[in-house]
């Protein structure tokens, strides 16, 4: 079986890795919980990702959570699309953005 991991939208900005993995382990054995942290600030953006070990466990989780309370939030719950990849940024055009 593969894993399956899942978005989780408008958490607490106190909520906790750990306080995420307790917190929907009633749906499935949970593989692993990210919260995703602001690099400049150092805080919560606000959403994260549980992994479940079944795609079956996902859709447990998602029907058991989506739009419900947790940590004092209305969360939203859906199953993570892959990664897009963006450009790097930080650099510079040589040309000023003209196409000659």
């Amino acid at each position: 079986m593969a894993e399956k991991k899942l978005y989780i939208g408008g958490l607490s900005y106190g909520t906790s890795e750990n306080t995420l993995k307790e917190g929907f382990s009633p749906a499935g054995n949970v593989v692993s919980a990210k919260i995703i942290i602001d690099k400049m600030t150092g805080r919560s953006k606000g959403f994260g990702f549980v992994e479940f070990a079944t795609s079956e466990e996902a859709a447990k989780a998602i029907e058991m959570f989506n739009n419900k309370d947790f940590d004092g939030r209305n969360i939203k719950v859906s199953e993570a699309r892959p990664q897009e990849s963006k450009p790097r940024s930080g650099g510079f055009n040589r040309d000023g953005g003209k196409s000659w």
